[in-house]
This record gives structure tokens, C-alpha cells and sequence, in this order.
């Protein structure tokens, strides 16, 4: 795969099935680089195999389809180029969509209820005199903030005490009504109030200093459900709670546990016998801040509060939502496991059936009335497909990959077992370019930690692989997915058997397999990835070059930067002094020799711009051949969400400095 070919990834989004289980919905969204922006729009999926897919809505980029539960009614999000995604509905046999919501800061996720004829959402509600409200404050001529918490930006939005995100609930119009039409000469002058023409007014619900979540309504519709952090000090922690209200509004009831400590919540589901309610928790130790590789469990509580009862293994399983309605009392959940996502069906009995399983990646399922699963996943050979589910096998309906396939070699990664030095097992890939070799190695390492890398389809492996280098990737110690114990390793110890196993890795890769190069490797990562990066680099010195991108470098200047910082670093490094150099990248600096890129962007909230420029002015000074390449306009989604043409430069610039260092015959010097 080259950089230009971006526009080839088609992304598909979780199916919306349809009650009848005759067809399912999905957004199939790309990047656009005449656009520079992502486009997409919603395909139907036929589950009979005899008929053919087709796109079923022509909007700029429409996403997050949605039955209602009668089967009469699909609902979406649709974006502008230059505006915020708003709710449309469409009747489900075809039509033209209507737009139904017309907030300020654009539509969060939705939810129906089981009449079908509301729905609630979220939406960022911003302080008026901010974020445009007013015609003509622009943001440089806003009022200035007072800042008295610690939790007050997030990265990709920004400042959040002063747009918290609330829920709303409307009641759909009929579909088959007269448009309205916009006012005009006396009419206009009569009626100056009247709301935008053709949108129904929406009821905001929530109203508390806390961004509002994971809407889901009772049963009988009467309730609605949400996540939200809206206890006494909950500034000072993670903790957030499951709360209930009257679905036409009023104050929230919190729905707690009584059997459990401090937990964050992060999905959850009421079960359509209206008997449980379904929630994703992490505990959160004393404090309620040791988030640190906490794996996820899926609960189950009778529906008005009590005693909680863990459905999932802490140790061994890690799920997450959203939790989507199998039965009258079960979900089905995602898993995190040895370098997939498995689907998961569990009752609220904690019977726990594995639907699908092994080197794939499901994104997401949906079941109709008549047992019907849709699944959307990705694998080795596809981005993003959907697929049935039968007898236990996935029966395949789409193949939105074909395209990228006929432009470009996919290249099958290779699943590769390594062993650390104290007998430890560290999973990973490895991927071959074309030819017999030797070829240069780039060791790529992923961010977190608690995160994992799996076998299904990466673009940044396959643009390295195409341009003629092996990439190995590995799952080392603090990646999610291998046990709760395998991630927590490295807390207060980061830097030690993680880089232990990472060089492990490439050892052993580099002694097993003949076509890799001994002698000409380099190293990169970004975020958690660029901390190891950086840190390997200040201890070994067989890299004829590296990349830093986007690294977590200094957890002193971290702590007051970064919009995770008042928790982030203490609780993976440590509190102390002592603990914070003898983890730190910046700290020694000094060690490092290797000819080093360092990458950033400007808006990143998560590790800000001033860890790489920091770190860069270090290897400077000290005579270390470097570059700084910051991408204005991004944050610290840049290689996964970033503009097209942000995200090609950024590929262009990684290869012109492999270029220069691990030079190969699909990508030589300039020189």
C-alpha cells in the first residue's frame, strides 16, 4: 500500500440490523483527498447472499445507522463539510432523509426508545458567548476562563467545563407529513420565534457539571438511563456511576452498586424483559484513580439497584460495549484477547457463549427479533467487512476491500511467539516484504500501554511493507489483552520488562527469520510507543534510526500539560521525584545516539506539543542528528483520524527518513 491509496481504506461501521433480520445497515466511510476530510455514506446489506449490497443515501458523510424497533423508521447522523453532524431520519423502505436536530455543537450517539417513536442523544451544550453562539465573538475574543479543577480539556475537543455534553429527547415527527417551509415576507416578520422550519424541538433532560453518556431507556420506555459523574469531589477522581430519570426529565437518581468499590462505568443497557440492567465497569482501587491496566467487566444488577453480580473473569477477560440486546436477558459484548476482538453473548445468569473468535477484529453485532447477528469486523485482509453469523460460522456479505486489493499487495502478517529473558512470552507479528531479502526491519511499537496490536489489516504495517521494509510488532508487557496481570507489569515500572520484551522480540525474530536484516534496524512508536521508543534508544544503540511520535516523554512537564496529567503519570510512574526520573525519557536524554525524528502535533491535548519540541531541542543541543516535524491543526489522533492530506504528508515524511537511514529498493535515498 502506498500513502496516495489512502483514499482505498473503507471503513465500516457497527450494523444497524433490521427487526426482520431481511437486512442490515451500515456507514461505510473513506478519506477523500479532493475533500480532505472523510466522506461516506449508508450501504443496506441484504442477508441473503443472493442479492447485492447498494448504497442507499448520497450525504456528504452519514454514519451510526439505527433501526427503530418497529422496523419503520432508520435514523443516522449526517455531516456537512463545514458543519456538525445533525439526526436525520429516512423511512426504512426508502425515501428522502428528513433533518430533525439543529444543535449548536452537532449530535453525539442516540438511542430509540421501544415505542419508536423518541429518541435521546447527547450533544455538547455550549455557554452562550462561546464556541460561536454569538455572531461575531470569535474565539480569541471570548471572555477568559477561571480554572479551579483539574478536569477541564480533552483532547479532540478542547475545553469541556464550558460545553458539557447533556442529553436531549425528542419525539419524532411523522414521516408522511406535509414538509414544513420556511417563513418568508409577513410571516417571517410575524413569527420570529418559531424554530427552524421542519425541526421538532428537543428536550434537554440533563443539566448537571458533568458530561452525560450511554443514553439507553427502561423497557416500558418510561426511564432513561446514562453514565455520568455527578457525585460529591468527583472532580478528583475517575469515578463514574449509572443514574436513572424520568424520560421527559427531572432530577437523576443514582443506581448503584452495593457490593462494589469505586468503579468507572462505561457502558450500559437496560434488558428488554425490563427485569436487569447491563453496565461495563473497571475498578478503580482506593483512591478511584488506579485506573492502570484495569480490564473491564460486564455486571449484572436488578434494574432498580442492589447487589451487583460480575458476568466476566477480571483477570482473564476484558469487554466493552456497547451492549447490544441478544434476548430478553443478555448482551452481546466485545472482548480484548491475544490480538483480537472476540463477540461475545452473556446472560444475566453469567452463561457466556463465544460467538466469534480468533485472528479477527469485531467491531461491532446487532441481533434481530428473529436471532439473526450481523457483524461487522476487520482481518487481514479487509479493513472493515460485514458478515452473518450461522451455525457458528461467519458467512460473508460484503467485500468493501476489493478495490484496495486490486491496487496494492495486502501482505498477511505473519503470527510470530517470542520469549523474554525471564522465560516471559511476548505475541506478535511479523510482516515480509516482496523478495528474498535480507530486508531492513522497522521494530513499531503501540501506544497505551493497555492497548494491543492484532493481525487484522494496518495501514502504517502495509505502507512499510510496500515500501520494502519487515515491520515486527508485538504485544509486550503492559498490552491489553493477555490478562490483567500481563498489563498492570508495568506499573511504577515502565520502561523495564516492557523493553525487556520488546528487544526480545526483535531478537528473536532477527535469529529465526533469514530474510531480516541483523544489521540494519530502526525503532518508532507513537504516544505510549514513542515514550518506549525514546527510552530503548537511551540504552541501546544498534539503531541506525528511530521515530518518536506523538511520545509521552517528560512526566514532569506532563503533569501540568496534559489534559490526563493530573492523574496519568502518578499513577503509571509513581508520585515521587525519585520515581519520575528513573522513568523518564527526558532524564536521559543525554544516552541517546540514534538519529531521531521527532513528530507532533500542535492541538494534541493527550501528550502536547511541548514533550517533542522539548525533547527535540535536547537531541539538538546535543548533536544528535534530528528533525521536528509538527502538523498544525491535529491532535493525538493524527495517524488514525488526522485530514487525509495531514496523514499522507505524515507517511511521506516517515519513509523519506527511512530513506536516509535503512534505505531499500522500493524506497531509496535521495541521496
Amino acid at each position: 500500500m502506498k500513502p496516495e491509496q489512502l483514499h482505498l481504506l473503507n471503513s465500516v461501521s457497527a450494523p444497524a440490523i433490521h427487526p426482520d433480520g431481511t437486512k442490515a445497515v451500515v456507514s461505510v466511510t473513506r478519506p477523500d483527498f479532493d475533500a480532505d476530510s472523510y466522506v461516506g455514506q449508508l450501504w443496506s446489506i441484504p442477508l441473503d447472499p443472493t442479492k447485492y449490497s447498494r448504497r442507499i443515501t448520497r450525504g456528504f458523510r452519514d454514519s451510526s445507522p439505527a433501526f427503530s424497533p418497529d422496523g419503520l423508521v432508520l435514523a443516522f447522523l449526517r455531516s456537512d463539510p463545514d458543519g456538525k453532524p445533525q439526526l436525520f431520519v429516512v423511512e426504512a423502505a426508502g425515501g428522502e432523509p428528513q433533518q430533525i436536530t439543529d444543535q449548536h455543537a452537532g449530535v453525539g450517539s442516540f438511542v430509540w426508545a421501544p415505542d419508536s417513536h423518541r429518541i435521546a442523544f447527547e450533544a455538547r451544550v455550549p455557554e452562550q458567548g462561546r464556541y460561536g453562539t454569538v455572531d461575531g465573538v470569535t474565539p480569541g475574543g471570548e471572555d477568559a476562563r477561571m480554572i479551579t479543577g483539574n478536569q477541564y480539556r480533552m483532547n479532540g475537543i478542547g475545553y469541556t467545563a464550558d460545553q458539557r455534553q447533556q442529553l436531549f429527547v425528542l419525539d419524532v415527527p411523522e414521516l408522511g407529513g406535509e414538509p414544513a417551509v420556511p417563513l418568508r415576507g409577513r410571516a417571517a416578520h410575524e413569527q420570529p420565534a418559531r424554530p427552524v422550519a421542519g425541526i421538532p424541538s428537543a428536550r434537554q433532560v440533563t443539566f448537571g457539571d458533568s458530561d452525560h453518556e450511554s443514553p439507553c431507556f427502561s423497557a416500558d420506555g418510561a426511564n432513561l438511563y446514562f453514565i455520568a459523574a455527578l457525585h460529591e469531589g468527583h472532580d478528583d477522581d475517575l469515578v463514574t456511576s449509572v443514574y436513572r430519570m424520568d424520560a421527559g426529565g427531572g432530577q437523576p437518581t443514582v443506581v448503584e452498586p452495593s457490593n462494589t468499590k469505586p468503579q468507572t462505568v462505561t457502558a450500559v443497557r437496560a434488558s428488554t424483559d425490563g427485569r436487569w440492567l447491563f453496565y461495563v465497569a473497571q475498578d478503580l482501587g482506593e483512591t478511584g484513580k488506579d485506573f492502570v491496566a484495569r480490564n473491564s467487566v460486564l455486571y449484572s444488577m436488578p434494574i432498580a439497584g442492589g447487589e451487583a453480580t460480575a458476568l466476566t473473569d477480571v483477570e482473564h477477560l476484558d469487554v466493552s460495549g456497547p451492549l447490544e440486546p441478544s434476548g430478553p436477558a443478555s448482551v452481546l459484548v466485545l472482548n480484548t484477547a491475544l490480538g483480537s476482538v472476540e463477540l461475545l453473548d452473556i446472560t444475566a445468569d453469567g452463561e457466556i457463549s463465544p460467538l466469534v473468535y480468533g485472528a479477527k477484529v469485531v467491531n461491532g453485532a446487532t441481533v434481530a427479533a428473529n436471532g439473526e447477528i450481523a457483524v461487522s469486523f476487520s482481518d487481514a485482509s479487509t479493513v472493515g467487512d460485514v458478515a452473518s453469523l450461522e451455525r457458528g460460522e461467519l458467512r460473508l456479505l460484503t467485500d468493501f476491500s476489493a478495490n484496495l486489493r486490486n491496487h496494492s499487495r495486502v501482505v498477511e502478517p505473519l503470527d510470530f511467539e517470542a520469549e523474554s529473558a525471564d522465560g516471559h512470552p511476548v505475541h506478535g507479528w511479523v510482516l515480509f516484504p516482496d523478495g528474498p531479502g535480507p530486508h531492513p526491519v522497522l521494530l513499531s511499537i503501540h501506544g497505551g500501554p493497555f492497548a494491543q496490536y492484532t493481525g487484522a489489516f494496518f495501514d502504517e504495517a502495509q505502507v512499510y511493507a510496500a515500501a520494502g521494509y519487515a515491520v515486527l510488532m508485538c504485544n509486550p508487557r503492559g498490552s491489553a489483552g493477555y490478562g490483567q496481570a500481563h498489563g498492570r507489569a508495568v506499573k511504577e515500572r515502565m520502561g523495564t520488562v516492557d523493553m525487556q520484551d520488546v528487544l526480545a522480540f526483535l531478537d528473536s525474530a532477527l535469529a529465526s527469520f533469514g530474510a531480516l536484516d541483523n544489521d540494519r534496524v530502526g525503532i518508532m512508536g507513537g504516544s505510549y510507543g514513542g515514550y518506549l521508543t525514546a527510552w530503548t534508544i537511551a540504552h541501546d544503540h544498534r539503531f541506525k534510526g528511530a521515530i518518536v511520535e506523538r511520545g509521552f516523554l517528560d512526566p514532569v512537564s506532563f503533569a501540568g500539560s496534559a489534559d490526563i496529567g493530573w492523574f496519568f503519570g502518578t499513577e503509571y510512574i509513581g508520585r515521587t521525584a525519585e520515581q519520575m526520573a528513573a522513568q523518564s525519557p527526558m532524564a536521559i536524554v543525554a544516552g541517546v545516539e540514534t538519529p531521531t525524528l521527532v513528530i507532533h502535533s500542535e492541538n494534541d491535548l493527550r501528550c502536547p506539543v511541548e514533550q517533542g519540541q522539548r525533547y527535540y531541542a535536547h537531541l539538538k543541543a546535543k548533536g544528535v542528528d534530528t528533525a521536528l516535524l509538527i502538523f498544525p491543526g491535529e491532535d493525538h489522533e493524527l495517524s488514525r483520524s488526522g485530514t487525509p492530506h495531514h496523514r499522507r504528508q505524515r507517511f511521506e515524511h516517515i519513509l523519506n527518513w527511512w530513506a536516509r537511514y535503512l534505505p531499500t529498493d522500493s524506497n531509496p535515498s535521495a541521496d
